[in-house]
C-alpha cells in the first residue's frame, strides 16, 4: 500500500508545471516581473471546468501549508509543503449543484464553504483530516453542514471572535448573517444586519486603528455594490451603522481590505473598467474617523484588466487582476497618495483584456511567502524572486530553538542584529524590537499563540518560526 500511495502522489504532481525562475520577463510562458513560478495544477487535474476563490490553512501542529481552491463542482485541497511539487489531496464535492461562485474562509482548523448553488447552505470541513490522506486524490465528505440559508455569494470571517458571516443570502436583505462557530460543527445563528441591504463582500476586524472611540469593537467594512458601509457589529442583536461613503464613477463596489494600521481601506470596483474605460482602478478611502469616512484618491494600473480581490500584507497590496494575473503594489507611501506597482505574475498569459477571465483570487498570507493564485488557470503558486529557499535555511542568521514555546534566539557569525520583526500569517506585525550591535539576541515570545510566524531580521532576511 505504501508503494501504491507513493506512486499516486507522484502521479498527482507530475503533470503540474514545476518551479521556473522569472527570467527576461517570462517563467514557463507566464509573463512576470520579480515573481517566480513555483508550480501550477490545471483545472483538469482537479476534475473541474472552472476555478474561483481560494484560501489557505497552516497546520498549527507542524507549520505545514495547504491551499484550498474553489472549483465549479467543489472545493480542492492541495498540500503545498513542497511548493515545487504540490500534492492534490482531493476534493469535497459541492453540497448540491455546480456553479462558478464558491467561497470559503478558515477559522482554526475548519473551513466554512458557501456557494450560489441553490440549497447549498454552508459546508464545514475539518482540515486536520488532510494530515493523513492515504491515497490522494480522495473524494471527501463534509464534517458538518448549516442549512439556515440556501445560496450565498460570499463568506467573511473574524478568527478573533470565532464568527463567520455569509453575505448575499436571502436573509437580512442580503446583508451579513452572524453565525457563531466557536463550536465548529454546531453553528449558531445570532442575527444579521439588513439596513444597508446587499453586501457583496466585507472585511470584519477586531478594530485597533486610529479612531480610539472604536478600538476593541468588532467592525465590518462592507463593499455594498454602490458604496462602502461601516458597521459596529459587536452587539450581534444591535448592530449600529457608523458611516458610509461612495466615490466618483461608481459601477460595482466589489471588495476591499484595510491597510495594516487600519487607517486606509483599498477597494476594487469590478465594473468601472468596462463601464468607464479606466485602466485597473483601486480606490482608497481614509478611515481615520470611522464615523466620517471619505474618498481619498485612486490608483490606475498599467493595463485595462478588471480588478477582483485584493489583500494587504505589510506594506504591499496583492491584487487578483483577472487577465493581468497577480499584481503587487507598494503602499508604503499611501499617506502621500502614492502607490507603485513593484511586481507581477500573470497566470493568464493569453491577454490583458478587460474581461472576466484569469485570476479570480490570490492568497498572500502564508508565512513561507508562497502566493496562491486561483481562477481559470487552476491553482498557480508564485513567490517573490528575492525570497528564495536560502532565506529560510542557509542564511547568515541562525534561529533556535525552532519550533519553540517561550524564547527564540537569533544569532549571526558576522552581521550585527539591529532589528527583528515578527508577523503572523495574516501579515500583521505583532512584535518589533530594535537593538544595538550584538551578534546574538534572545526574544521572549511566551505571549504568542501557537502557530506559524514570519520573522524578518534587519529588514533583509526572512525566516519561518513555529510556536508550539
Amino acid at each position: 500500500m505504501k508503494k501504491i500511495t507513493s506512486l499516486l502522489m507522484i502521479f498527482s504532481t507530475a503533470i503540474a508545471f514545476a518551479q521556473t525562475p522569472c527570467s527576461g520577463g517570462n517563467a514557463a510562458g507566464y509573463p512576470c516581473n520579480g515573481y517566480d513560478l513555483q508550480s501550477n495544477i490545471p483545472l483538469g487535474i482537479m476534475g473541474a471546468q472552472g476555478g474561483n476563490d481560494s484560501w489557505g490553512w497552516t497546520d498549527p501542529q507542524d507549520g505545514k501549508e495547504y491551499a484550498i481552491i474553489g472549483l465549479n463542482n467543489g472545493t480542492a485541497f492541495v498540500d503545498i509543503d513542497d511548493p515545487n511539487n504540490p500534492i492534490y489531496l482531493g476534493k469535497l464535492p459541492t453540497h448540491t449543484s455546480s456553479t462558478i461562485w464558491r467561497d470559503m474562509k478558515v477559522i482554526g482548523n475548519h473551513v466554512y464553504i458557501v456557494s450560489e448553488a441553490g440549497g447549498h447552505g454552508m459546508q464545514i470541513f475539518d482540515l486536520t483530516r488532510l494530515r493523513s490522506v492515504a491515497s490522494p486524490p480522495e473524494t471527501f465528505t463534509e464534517d458538518g453542514h448549516y442549512n439556515g440559508f440556501g445560496s450565498a455569494h460570499n463568506i467573511v470571517s473574524n478568527p478573533d471572535t470565532g464568527y463567520v458571516y455569509p453575505v448575499g443570502t436571502s436573509l437580512f436583505n442580503g446583508g451579513p448573517v452572524f453565525i457563531n462557530v466557536n463550536d465548529p460543527l454546531n453553528p449558531i445563528l445570532e442575527g444579521g444586519y439588513s439596513m444597508s441591504a446587499y453586501s457583496h463582500d466585507a472585511q470584519i476586524v477586531t478594530y485597533n486603528g486610529p479612531d480610539t472611540e472604536h478600538v476593541g469593537k468588532e467592525i465590518m467594512i462592507g463593499s455594498n455594490e454602490d458604496e462602502v458601509v461601516i458597521v459596529d457589529i459587536t452587539d450581534k442583536l444591535n448592530p449600529v451603522e457608523l458611516g458610509s461613503t461612495n466615490y466618483p464613477s461608481v459601477s460595482y463596489t466589489h471588495q476591499g481590505w484595510f491597510t495594516e494600521d487600519q487607517r486606509y481601506f483599498l477597494v476594487g470596483d469590478e465594473g468601472d473598467e468596462l463601464d468607464f474605460g479606466f485602466n485597473t482602478r483601486t480606490i482608497v478611502f481614509d478611515l481615520e474617523d470611522l464615523d466620517n469616512p471619505f474618498y481619498d484618491f485612486e490608483y490606475l494600473g498599467p493595463t485595462g484588466a478588471i480588478d477582483h480581490n485584493g489583500y494587504v500584507v505589510g506594506d504591499k497590496y496583492y491584487l487578483a487582476n483577472y487577465a493581468a494575473g497577480l499584481r503587487v503594489l507598494d503602499i508604503s507611501d499611501i499617506a502621500n497618495q502614492n502607490m507603485t506597482e513593484i511586481g507581477f505574475f500573470d497566470s493568464y498569459p493569453q491577454n490583458n483584456n478587460t474581461n472576466y477571465s484569469g485570476a479570480w483570487n490570490v492568497y498572500p498570507f502564508f508565512a513561507s511567502g508562497n502566493i496562491i493564485i486561483s481562477g481559470d488557470s487552476g491553482m498557480t503558486i508564485a513567490k517573490v524572486a528575492s525570497l528564495g529557499t536560502d532565506d529560510f535555511a542557509n542564511s547568515k542568521f541562525a534561529m533556535y530553538p525552532n519550533p519553540t514555546e517561550n524564547i527564540v534566539t537569533i544569532s549571526s557569525e558576522s552581521e550585527t542584529i539591529s532589528k527583528i520583526d515578527i508577523y503572523n500569517i495574516l501579515g500583521q506585525n505583532i512584535l518589533s524590537r530594535t537593538f544595538g550591535s550584538n551578534l546574538s539576541e534572545t526574544l521572549n515570545i511566551s505571549e504568542l499563540n501557537s502557530g506559524v510566524y514570519l520573522v524578518t531580521i534587519n529588514d533583509n532576511t526572512t525566516k519561518r518560526l513555529v510556536v508550539k
